[in-house]
C-alpha cells in the first residue's frame, strides 16, 4: 500500500530525465510497472508552462496512482510546487534526493541534500504538511563512500511521514559507477516499516529475485535497463510470482514500437516528437541484424510518416526473417525463456555475494 493506493505489483519504473514522459510511462504500466513517476521537474513553478515543461506534467493518460516527481532546495518553493502538482492531477509526490546531476547538485538540490540532514529535514517537513497525498522520497545511500548517512535519511523520512522509499544502492559521488550497495538498502529496509524499493544495475528477472532476498526490500525500482524494453516489466514481475512470461515475439514489438512512436507525436508534435523518438528508436534496436543501417535512414528524417514508414519496413522483414527461422526449431526443446532464468539465479546469487564482499573490503566494513 501506498497511502491509500494499493500497488499492483513489486515492480516500479524509476524516474528518469528525458525519458519517463507520458508515452514511456503508459507502456511500462501497461507491461506491469506498478508506479511510474514523471520525469523530475524543478520546485520553480514560474518555469512549469515553458515549451520543455508542459509535457513533463501531462497525466491525463496516466494510471493511478498519478506521480509526480518535484527537486528543489527551498522547503517553501518545494511546498509549493507539490500544492501545483496536486492541483494539476498528481495523487502521489515524490521528492527527488537522488539525481546526482552536476548542473542539478550546484543548485544544492537532488542529492547534494544529503550533505545537510537538517535541509532535508525541512523540506521533508514542508512538503509532506503541504498536501493531503501520499509523499514518497527517492534518495541515494549517501553523499560519498565516507559519508553514508543512508539510514539515517531513512529513519528522519519514516518519522516525518514520508510513505515510501526508493533508495538507489550508490552514494551521490559514485554516480552510476561501481558496485551497488545493496547491504546498505537491507541495513535501511531493517530500519524502518514503509515500503522500500531497491534500485541500481537490476537487468534481469533472476537478479531481481536475488535482489529482493537479499534485501528484503518490498520491492525493485527498473530504471535504464526499460529503454529499448518496456516490456521487462512483465518478465520480472512474471518471474517473480513464478509465471513463465514468453518474450515478446518480433511482430508484437512491432506494433508496440509502432504506436509508441505515435504516441510521441501526438505528445510533442511534429518536429519535437520526432527527434524524442530518435533514442527510442535508437534503443529498440539494439543487438537487432541491420540495425545500424535502419538507424541512418530513421534518424535523419524530417517528417513522421516517413519515420514510420521506415520503422514499419524494418521490422516487417525482422518478422519475416524470424518467422522463417522458427519453422526449422523443435516445439518443446529445453531451454526456454523461464528455464534460463532459473539456470542463471544461482550465478546471480554468487555475483550479489561477490558485490558484498568488494564493497566491505573497500569500506572496511563487516556485515550486520
Amino acid at each position: 500500500m501506498l497511502g491509500p493506493y494499493e500497488l499492483t505489483g513489486p515492480v516500479a519504473l524509476a524516474p528518469m530525465a528525458g525519458i519517463t514522459d507520458a508515452p514511456f510511462r503508459l507502456l511500462c504500466r501497461r507491461f506491469g510497472a506498478s508506479i511510474a513517476a514523471t520525469e523530475m521537474v524543478i520546485a520553480d513553478t514560474q518555469l512549469w508552462t515553458s515549451r520543455k515543461s508542459r509535457p513533463r506534467l501531462y497525466l491525463a493518460d496516466d494510471p493511478e496512482p498519478r506521480v509526480v516527481q518535484i527537486a528543489g532546495s527551498e522547503p517553501r518553493q518545494m511546498a509549493a510546487a507539490a500544492r501545483a502538482a496536486i492541483d494539476q492531477g498528481a495523487q502521489v509526490i515524490d521528492i527527488n534526493m537522488g539525481c546526482p546531476a552536476k548542473k542539478v547538485c550546484r543548485k544544492l538540490a537532488g542529492s547534494a541534500l544529503l550533505k545537510n540532514e537538517q535541509q532535508v529535514e525541512n523540506i521533508l517537513h514542508a512538503v509532506v504538511s503541504a498536501v493531503d497525498a501520499p509523499v514518497t522520497l527517492k534518495m541515494r545511500t549517501g553523499w560519498d563512500p565516507g559519508n553514508r548517512n543512508g539510514v539515517r535519511i531513512a529513519k528522519l523520512a519514516e518519522s516525518i511521514g514520508i510513505r515510501g522509499l526508493a533508495v538507489h544502492g550508490r552514494t551521490r559521488a559514485c554516480k552510476f559507477r561501481g558496485p551497488v550497495e545493496y547491504e546498505t538498502i537491507r541495513n535501511i529496509k531493517s530500519e524502518v516499516g514503509i515500503p522500500v524499493f531497491a534500485n541500481g544495475d537490476i537487468v534481469t528477472p533472476a537478479q531481481a529475485r536475488s535482489v529482493l532476498d537479499f534485501t528484503r526490500a518490498d520491492g525493485v525500482m527498473l530504471g535504464r535497463v526499460a529503454q529499448g524494453q518496456p516490456w521487462i516489466f512483465q518478465e520480472v514481475a512474471g518471474f517473480l510470482q513464478k509465471k513463465c512470461v514468453q518474450p515478446l515475439s518480433i511482430r508484437a514489438r512491432r506494433d508496440i514500437i509502432l504506436a509508441h512512436l505515435e504516441s510521441m507525436y501526438e505528445l510533442y508534435g511534429e518536429y519535437r516528437g520526432i527527434r524524442v523518438a530518435r533514442k527510442h528508436l535508437g534503443w529498440y534496436c539494439q543487438h537487432l541484424a541491420g540495425a545500424k543501417e535502419f538507424l541512418s535512414l530513421a534518424l535523419r528524417v524530417e517528417c513522421s510518416s516517413e519515420q514510420i514508414k521506415i520503422t514499419k519496413k524494418f521490422f516487417d522483414r525482422l518478422c519475416i526473417d524470424t518467422e522463417a527461422t522458427e519453422k526449422h526449431l523443435t516445439p518443446g526443446e529445453p531451454g526456454t525463456w523461464c528455464e534460463q532464468q532459473e539456470k542463471r539465479q544461482p550465478q546471480n546469487r554468487q555475483n550479489l555475494q561477490n558485490r558484498h564482499r568488494l564493497f566491505r573490503s573497500e569500506t572496511g566494513r563487516s556485515e550486520t
